[in-house]
């Protein structure tokens, strides 16, 4: 979502022992990007086509950006953005449209090289990177006024203090992050939201075979995936260690995207959970500073 990210969510799914796909747990952390760009790199073609991203509208004008992110980051004309797990670049493109000099960092090559081409075609500013997250630093060393992520992306990542460093390093002396991400009590729930299901906080990477994605769940993809659930205070204590002050921290009781199951859709166009709604968080969103 950046969007890239909108992470393991509405699919036929097989729950697999870790020990199905390594043999250790040394040789899972080395194969984790391995593993998950397969599968992103799969997904790319999918998402680009689908009515979910609606690529036509946008190449028409249409923003992608929701207006949480956008009253989180404020006027952003002339701004420099580091946009991290972009996915194909739309969120990353829409800042541009706004004024910014925006950014774009994913570790799919496949997403990477539709971004540019989308950004080629529409005769934006935009930039992109391919780089894991963890080793952008070893390819770029610009810094930013904003470092901005959303949507499905710290589910990824293994190790929040290492994110966040990445985070403070990219950032000017002052210089803001902003966050919106899906809530992790949500990740607890089994994928009909009938049962709690997986640890809310910080535990053993969750290993599964995923049928379909999120755009289309009668796609032709089987493909594993390895992610985390971090609990928020895992989020928020990381960014704090690592230099930044946090200045705004909220939960939303909605998703603006219908990309869970047993969703019901709210007067505001936005969507709850059917027989949750009003009773569980969905997002949350943190705004920090870094020292200047």
């Amino acid at each position: 979502m950046e969007h890239e990210a909108i992470s393991r969510y509405i699919q036929a799914l097989i729950i697999l022992d870790v020990d199905s796909i390594m043999t250790d747990k040394n040789q899972y952390q080395m194969d984790y990007i391995k593993i998950n760009k397969r599968l992103w790199n799969e997904k790319t073609e999918i998402h680009y086509n689908s009515d979910f991203y609606d690529v036509d509208s946008f190449k028409k004008g249409k923003d992608s950006l929701n207006q949480v992110e956008m009253d989180l980051l404020g006027d952003i004309k002339g701004k420099s953005i580091l946009h991290l797990q972009c996915h194909f670049g739309l969120d990353t493109i829409s800042l541009a449209r706004h004024g910014a000099a925006a950014t774009g960092v994913d570790f799919s090559e496949k997403a990477i090289e539709k971004a540019k081409q989308l950004n080629t075609s529409l005769g934006t500013s935009a930039k992109f990177i391919q780089s894991d997250v963890y080793k952008l630093h070893e390819i770029f060393d610009e810094k930013f006024d904003i470092v901005f992520t959303s949507y499905g992306v710290v589910g990824w990542l293994p190790d929040m203090n290492k994110w966040a460093a990445i985070i403070n390093q990219f950032l000017k002396p002052g210089g803001k992050f902003v966050m919106v991400e899906f809530h992790p009590v949500v990740w607890m729930f089994s994928y009909d939201f009938k049962q709690i299901e997986f640890n809310y906080m910080d535990s053993s990477p969750i290993i599964e075979e995923l049928e379909g994605t999120y755009t289309d769940k009668s796609a032709q993809i089987k493909e594993k995936s390895v992610g985390w659930n971090h609990g928020l205070s895992t989020v928020l204590d990381s960014l704090i260690k690592n230099g930044l002050k946090i200045t705004d921290f909220k939960e939303y009781n909605y998703s603006p995207y219908n990309c869970f199951e047993n969703t019901v859709r709210t007067e505001d166009g936005n969507y709850k959970i059917k027989g949750l709604e009003d009773k569980i968080p969905m997002l949350y969103s943190v705004k920090a500073e870094k020292g200047k």
